[in-house]
C-alpha cells in the first residue's frame, strides 16, 4: 500500500523555537506548514517551504483559527464568512511564499480546534470548503472522516483520510483529548507500531506525526522505517512539482 507521512512544521515564531524541523523534514513526504494564524512568521514559513522544495517534500497549508496565544487549540466561534476569508488569506500567503521557492501548496489541513470543529460542524466545514474551492479546486483536503470530508468530497475536492501515529485513540475512533492521559505517544517504537496498524486497515492514506511532540524526528524516522519494513511504499499523495 502507498502511504504518505506528514507532520506539522513551521510552528516557531520569531526567536521562539518549537520543534526541530531541520531534523524532521527529511523523514516526511508531506509537510503541513503553519500559515501564521496559530504559529509561524513570514521568515519561518519562507525558509520552511524552501527546505521542502529542496528535499522534494510536498507543501500543504495548515490553516487555523486566528489564535497565536492559544496555538490554535482553543475553541472559537466565527461567522462563516469570516472563517472563509481567514482560511483563504492563509492559503494565499502560504502558496505565494511557496511559489517563490519554486513549488506550491498542494493540499489543506485544518489545525487544532478548527480540525476537530470542522469534523462535526456543517457550517464551519462549509466555510473551509468554500475557501479551498476559491483558492484551488484541484487541491486536496487532509482530514479524518466527518463533515469536512463529506462536504469536500461532495464539492469535488480530493479527500485524503488521515491517521495519527503519535496520538492516542478513543474506542469511537476520535483522538484522546490532549488534557487526558494517553493523549500522546512519545515512544518511537509505540508510535511505529500504531502507524503500521493504522496503515494495515487500508482506511488511511496519510499518517501524521506532530512537530511539537517531544522527539518528533526520532518518531518520524521510526514510523517511516516500520512502514517500509511492513511492505508499504511511503510516498506523497500529491505531486511535488510546481
Amino acid at each position: 500500500m502507498r502511504i504518505d507521512l506528514n507532520a506539522d512544521v513551521a510552528e516557531s515564531f520569531g526567536r521562539w523555537r518549537l520543534g526541530d524541523d531541520a531534523a524532521l523534514l527529511p523523514h516526511l513526504t508531506s509537510a503541513n506548514v503553519a500559515c501564521g494564524f496559530h504559529a509561524g512568521d513570514a521568515r519561518t514559513i519562507r525558509e520552511t517551504v524552501e527546505a521542502c522544495a529542496a528535499l522534494g517534500v510536498v507543501v500543504g497549508a495548515q490553516v487555523s483559527y486566528r489564535d497565536l496565544a492559544g496555538f490554535g487549540r482553543r475553541p472559537m466561534d466565527l461567522e462563516a464568512a469570516d472563517l472563509e476569508a481567514d482560511v483563504l488569506y492563509q492559503l494565499a500567503a502560504l502558496d505565494g511564499l511557496a511559489r517563490t521557492a519554486g513549488t506550491r501548496a498542494r493540499y489543506v489541513k485544518p489545525h487544532g480546534a478548527l480540525y476537530h470543529r470542522a469534523r462535526d460542524d456543517a457550517e464551519q466545514a462549509a466555510a473551509l470548503v468554500a475557501a479551498v474551492l476559491a483558492w484551488d479546486p484541484g487541491a486536496a483536503v487532509l482530514t479524518q472522516p466527518g463533515e469536512l470530508a463529506r462536504q469536500a468530497a461532495a464539492a469535488g475536492l480530493v479527500v485524503v483520510p488521515e491517521g495519527f501515529a503519535d496520538r492516542g485513540y478513543r474506542p469511537d475512533g476520535r483522538l484522546v483529548p490532549r488534557s487526558s492521559p494517553g493523549a500522546l505517544l512519545s515512544d518511537p517504537a509505540e508510535a511505529a507500531r500504531q502507524a503500521v496498524d493504522l496503515a494495515g486497515t487500508g482506511q488511511v492514506r496519510s499518517l501524521c506525526v506532530h512537530g511539537d511532540t517531544p522527539g518528533a524526528p526520532a518518531i518520524a524516522a521510526a514510523v517511516r522505517g516500520a512502514l517500509t519494513r511492513a511492505g508499504h511504499e511511503v510516498t506523497a499523495f500529491a505531486g511535488a512539482d510546481a
